[in-house]
């Protein structure tokens, strides 16, 4: 019986899904080693679903950050979301295309019971880089940050599965779900920092100008400094203020890592990798001496291997957290302990 109800889940397509899946590998391996080697840990099914989401989620981004973003509109955004609902209504058919993206979406939204709802916010950060190039405070940053990155977090929870115990309460459950928003707030600012000068060098500016006249910096000098080398970044004002933004952002990664408790046992190591791996992006900046303007920071293979074995040391110590609380009955408490 179990033979012949998984002969019928297969759809007739399963090449074309196969083959779907296969591409959507490939673009996050070529686009994101960082994701890739975070989906390196996770089950066959999981690693599938993630692919697809990551590819949904660059397509998404080339719509205004691509080359022809220069032509892209308000309309295509709205095309794009309609076709996004198109997509989450294929899940009960998968006959209905031949498109090798939207089929590997309706397969995993139809497999992990994907939301809808933070696709559509990722949508609705691409319409924030249609009319705004500057950031006036971090309020108006975050909510971008959210929309273009803390929504990854969300799609990918269903896939990546909550640990019962450990959201046994709805606060507990919020506070999983908050933190994997932070992660990916976490890693768009640590995008926007490691990028200044080559986001400079396309009009735009994305760190706070709040925090530039904080700091007596000029969007021209921001500008200037991206267009040559040896300009800004060797001064202490300039230290200073890029100190005060990678705190900030380190301080969402303190978040996020304090969450992966709530994430399934086997899949925490996936997660707390990359965590390690791209938060190691800021230490580059600072070995760089701070030259965000004319480089651009990266972490080499060699230490991404290092910092595995770190992650697999602090999974390990999250699980024996978790096992603490739920011998001493914490689980059933909203007290913070991690």
């Amino acid at each position: 019986q179990a033979e012949a109800l998984e002969l019928v889940s297969v759809p007739e397509n399963a090449m074309a899904l196969e083959e779907a899946y296969e591409q959507c590998r490939e673009i996050t391996r070529e686009n994101s080693k960082t994701f890739f080697l975070g989906s390196q840990l996770l089950t066959e099914k999981e690693q599938r679903a993630v692919w697809a989401i990551y590819n949904w989620c660059r397509s998404t981004d080339e719509l205004v950050d691509g080359p022809m973003a220069e032509t892209t509109t308000m309309a295509d955004l709205e095309e794009w979301e309609e076709r996004l609902n198109r997509v989450f209504a294929l899940q009960d058919s998968l006959q209905d295309t031949t498109n090798w993206e939207d089929l590997a979406m309706a397969d995993s939204i139809r497999t992990f019971s994907l939301i809808q709802r933070p696709f559509q916010d990722m949508i609705g950060g691409m319409a924030m880089d249609l009319v705004k190039d500057r950031y006036e405070n971090f309020q108006e940053l975050e909510v971008y940050c959210y929309r273009v990155a803390g929504t990854v977090g969300v799609m990918t929870l269903p896939v990546l599965g909550f640990d019962g115990l450990q959201n046994f309460t709805e606060q507990m459950q919020e506070e999983t779900i908050t933190a994997a928003m932070s992660l990916g707030v976490a890693f768009q600012l640590t995008n926007i920092l490691r990028d200044i000068g080559e986001d400079a060098r396309r009009g735009r500016i994305y760190v706070p100008l709040e925090d530039l006249r904080r700091f007596g910096i000029t969007e021209e000098e921001v500008l200037q400094a991206s267009q040559s080398t040896g300009l800004l970044y060797h001064e202490d004002r300039w230290r200073d203020f890029m100190e005060f933004q990678m705190k900030r952002c380190e301080k969402f990664y303190v978040e996020a890592q304090e969450g992966i408790v709530g994430l399934c046992e086997a899949n925490r190591l996936g997660v707390m990798a990359a965590l390690f791996v791209y938060g190691a992006i800021l230490d580059r900046i600072r070995e760089n001496k701070y030259d965000n303007l004319s480089q651009r920071a990266y972490v080499p293979f060699s230490d991404k291997m290092i910092l595995m074995g770190r992650a697999w040391l602090r999974c390990r110590d999250l699980q024996e957290l978790a096992e603490k609380r739920i011998r001493s009955g914490k689980i059933f408490s909203r007290s913070k302990d991690v």
